[in-house]
């Protein structure tokens, strides 16, 4: 089915419903209106008239359901014919047992015109009552003119003289869009889906400027992306999203501001690129990543050897600890790898080996005190009887 209102850009994602084309809208409180008038009228019958039929009522009752139905369907002034039409071939249907042809002999009394004119009146005025929630504002007509606002609440419409132009729904609204294929003012082509939120402040502009707010904001804001876009280049798109976020929703407020609209924020969803250029990036995001890594690791070398540096000038000064720093590092390679070191034989030699265990044999043990009172290092006595094996660090003994 053909709706006027529905936008025909398949660009809009998500059209927003505008309540048109209706001169009222029949709900339940309506239909309890016409109920109240038909009651009204029963009431003044029995005063007046006396007690109306029961069957008339049963009629009655029944022909106002199907008014109630008729607008409904068709909730227009013009439809209060059609219904008229449905009350009155029910009464005259549901008079009686006999043909159609009988029934139209039927003379109604005083009391029945009574309660038929209070019927026709509840079928009247039973849509005059609205009831508007609280989000909305409804846009009244009386003959083809403006003539009110109405806010959230009930409100009574004169028949067949006012109508409702358009509901219009004043919370905030979010709409997505796409501007396909933007080109860059470096010339890349970029695909972008954007979303705006916005809201109606004033209904009587929203509905008398504008034919349709939603897809004049929605055709509006692909405009103005279009032409903020063109204005940057790729790496400003990229990196300072807020600077076009701000510009595209000040062109968007100067155009919809005379119809009653603010634009509160405009952001970007998606931006696609092509993938030739993906593939560009990619590999330049990975060419900066490893130029990162190289400076930082030649940076931890120079640090490394300006601690290097440092140590030599501490062991510059005493041998036996480097001799010692030695030592360690083979300790604790085979006590941490479990696995066999190879030293080559000249590493005890240039290691003095000797020397060192001399001195903590000589630390262990106490020095020995010759005849005139002098000490005698205890590497003279060990290198008398040398342990097996250990003629290397004997001789190294012997020497210092």
């Amino acid at each position: 089915m053909f709706n006027p209102f529905q936008p025909k850009f398949n660009r809009i994602r998500n059209p927003g419903r505008i309540r048109q084309g209706h001169d009222f809208e029949f709900s339940l409180f309506a239909f309890l209106s016409m109920m109240v008038w038909f009651g009204c009228g029963v009431a003044l019958q029995s005063a007046l008239a006396g007690q109306p039929e029961p069957g008339l009522l049963a009629r009655s009752g029944l022909g106002l359901v199907l008014a109630a139905i008729v607008y409904s369907l068709l909730p227009r002034w013009h439809s209060l014919l059609l219904a008229l039409a449905v009350v009155m071939t029910t009464l005259f249907v549901t008079g009686g047992s006999g043909p159609l042809l009988r029934q139209l002999d039927w003379q109604p009394g005083a009391g029945d015109l009574l309660s038929l004119g209070f019927l026709i009146t509840a079928c009247l005025f039973g849509p005059s009552l609205q009831v508007i929630t609280h989000w909305d504002k409804v846009v009244v007509l009386r003959l083809g003119r403006f003539h009110k606002v109405h806010g959230p609440g009930p409100f009574l419409l004169l028949p067949l003289i006012d109508r409702c132009a358009a509901f219009v729904d004043t919370r905030i609204r979010a709409s997505d869009f796409s501007a396909e294929r933007i080109l860059t003012s470096d010339t890349v082509p970029v695909h972008v889906d954007g979303l705006a939120f916005w809201m109606i402040w004033d209904a009587q502009k929203a509905i008398l400027e504008v034919e349709n707010f939603v897809e004049a904001v929605t055709l509006s804001a692909q405009a103005a992306l279009r032409d903020s876009i063109g204005k940057y280049s790729l790496t400003t798109l990229l990196s300072q999203r807020e600077t076009l976020y701000n510009e595209i929703q000040q062109i968007l407020d100067a155009k919809t501001n005379p119809w009653g609209i603010t634009i509160l924020s405009v952001e970007f969803t998606d931006i696609e690129l092509p993938a030739e250029l993906q593939d560009v990036m990619s590999r330049q995001a990975q060419a900066e990543r490893e130029k990162s890594a190289r400076l930082i690791l030649a940076d931890a070398e120079v640090a490394v050897a300006a601690k290097f540096r440092q140590a030599a000038a501490v062991y510059e000064g005493c041998p036996a600890a480097l001799n010692l720093r030695a030592m360690n590092m083979v300790y604790d390679s085979l006590k941490n790898k479990g696995g066999l070191v190879l030293l080559p034989s000249t590493v005890l030699e240039s290691m003095n080996m000797g020397s060192v265990l001399g001195l903590a044999k000589y630390g262990q043990d106490g020095p020995a005190i010759d005849q005139a009172g002098s000490p005698v290092a205890a590497a003279n006595a060990s290198a008398s009887n040398p342990a097996p094996g250990a003629s290397g660090a004997s001789g190294a003994s012997a020497g210092a």
